[in-house]
């Protein structure tokens, strides 16, 4: 069941009474003033002005409640499942102001666009978006890795991510999503030893797909990231391969070959089954 909770003020709580007054129940609960159902989908209004979103349209209704009048910020990352090049980050606010442009401009989950089409539709986000990026490259990743888990290190690049974008002078939206890449409790409990955390986020899975924002992000970091793989690809003269799959295998072999396997920590993730991949034929 999709959960999604908001604090909501005075003005975006009368508006929602008003939506769903067709659909009004009682609750035994004694903080909860007001609740509705309908097939699928449960709100709660609570006392203190919290918003309870239940049910398989939870996004969708309070997406539709806010998106016309209120900003919303995104993070997401790539590199994670790719053998050669960065884990990187990005997080960018999208005003209400540009939420058509975006959608005329066909921004949606990185995933579902190719890789031409991310290298066109990025600059004009950068542009148009305040937005943070950061790039984890492969020697500093191995590093890290050594004592953090991939989850852990993802926790602490989105943190950073938004802490960055507090540092640029941005005011981060209420509406505030990271793509939920494991729960919200264990997510800060990998951030405990942080010096800054910034604590005002929302956490929901597939969110590159319901929030623009999120989407918004989610090209930006893969245009850093394949940016970052190009110049790799220069810098040793040798293509890397995207993923993590056989051609993946068939280029670690071409640049131990070329350069000594001591290196390969430079641009590939170590701890990856391709490693394996790769002693097994040496």
């Amino acid at each position: 069941m999709n959960t999604i909770s908001l604090k909501l003020d005075k003005k975006d709580i009368a508006k929602l009474v008003s939506k769903y007054q067709d659909f009004e129940t009682v609750s035994n609960n004694p903080y909860i003033y007001k609740m509705f159902k309908t097939k699928d989908l449960t709100i709660s209004i609570y006392t203190n002005d919290k918003v309870v979103f239940q049910g398989s349209d939870a996004h969708l209704a309070a997406y539709e409640l806010l998106k016309i009048e209120k900003d919303m910020a995104g993070s997401d990352e790539v590199g994670t499942g790719d053998y050669f090049g960065p884990v990187c980050v990005a997080a960018c606010i999208v005003s209400k102001t540009h939420v058509n442009e975006l959608r005329l401009l066909g921004v949606m989950d990185s995933k579902k666009i190719n890789d031409d089409k991310i290298k066109e539709l990025a600059p004009k986000l950068i542009e148009m978006l305040p937005h943070t990026i950061l790039i984890l490259d492969d020697l500093t990743y191995n590093k890290v890795h050594k004592t953090n888990n991939l989850n852990m290190i993802k926790a602490k690049l989105h943190n950073q991510a938004y802490l960055n974008l507090k540092k640029k002078g941005y005011a981060i939206p209420k509406l505030a999503y990271v793509d939920e890449f494991v729960k919200k409790e264990l997510y800060f409990d990998y951030l405990k030893n942080e010096k800054a955390i910034y604590r005002d986020l929302l956490f929901e899975t597939k969110a590159e797909d319901k929030y623009i924002a999120v989407a918004a992000a989610s090209i930006i970091a893969r245009y850093a990231f394949l940016t970052t793989l190009e110049k790799m690809s220069l810098k040793y003269d040798l293509k890397f391969a995207k993923g993590a799959g056989e051609i993946a295998d068939a280029c670690a072999l071409n640049f131990v070959r070329r350069y000594g396997i001591e290196r390969l920590g430079e641009v590939a993730k170590i701890h990856f089954k391709n490693t394996e991949n790769l002693k097994a034929k040496l």
